[in-house]
């Protein structure tokens, strides 16, 4: 039986990797900053599926909070299998509309807690030969718009650069590529979706079905779904300067209002 550490495991698509992996019989190591609702997550997933799901409360925004999940990662008497690097949030606003503060707040999850969790992982990993980790972005990462993009643009690069440097290992590394999807994301944010179309939502546990199978296939990126495969092959071909436009538009439309 193998064992997997989730950050952001109780809502969303943490969530969702949470009950997918215990079904199959996975043990589980749970992340978040709701110790209370950690606890009842870890209670219904051993009552349901019989595995055993340790509790680890953890602020990744925090230098603490990541020193204390890199520490579990790296334990070799209890090794971590699979490392779901799933924490974020979104700050509701416009460049220079949000505080700096909370600006360095994102960097610090988005990039420097997936940063040394996975290196954490990644290391212990390559010792025993064998391991994978998932690190969770967005379909943003490929449209010029807003620091919530250009952090997780930084999580795409950095993953598929690990992979290549990796290969060969028995470490996997894959980067999964999101669109909307139903969650508790924009409603922690302050952000409306009223107006984002239905045909652009997507569900978490398909998602998560549908990552785990890349997974396995040895694929570096997973853009879970075909619409958002579409999406993203018209960008690739779409010019720079118009794109740039373009995203503007639609995030005014789409987005935070």
């Amino acid at each position: 039986m193998t064992t997997a550490l989730i950050t952001g495991s109780t809502a969303g698509i943490g969530a969702a990797f949470a009950r997918r992996l215990a079904a199959e019989g996975h043990d589980l190591v749970l992340v978040a900053r709701d110790a209370k609702r950690l606890r009842e997550q870890a209670t219904e997933l051993h009552d349901r599926h019989g595995i055993e799901a340790e509790v680890l409360p953890a602020d990744l925004s925090e230098d603490k909070g990541i020193e204390t999940v890199a520490d579990r990662l790296g334990d070799r008497r209890n090794p971590v299998d699979l490392l779901i690097n799933n924490a974020g949030f979104g700050n509701k606003g416009r460049y220079l509309e949000v505080s700096m503060a909370d600006e360095l707040t994102m960097l610090k999850v988005h990039c420097e807690a997936v940063l040394r969790l996975t290196s954490a992982a990644a290391e212990a990993m390559r010792e025993r030969g064998r391991g994978g980790v998932v690190n969770v972005a967005s379909v943003a990462a490929f449209v010029p718009r807003g620091t919530y993009g250009a952090s997780k643009a930084w999580v795409v690069q950095f993953t598929q650069g690990a992979a290549r440097d990796l290969a060969g290992t028995g470490v996997r590394l894959m980067v999964l590529c999101p669109g909307f999807v139903r969650t508790e994301f924009h409603q922690r944010a302050g952000m409306g979706t009223d107006n984002i179309p239905g045909w652009m939502w997507l569900d978490a546990d398909k998602l998560v079905a549908a990552a785990l199978a890349d997974l396995a296939r040895g694929k570096s990126l997973s853009i879970p779904d075909p619409r958002y495969k579409a999406l993203m092959g018209l960008v690739k071909v779409t010019p720079r300067g118009l794109l740039g436009g373009v995203t503007s538009r639609t995030g005014r439309k789409y987005g935070p209002q």
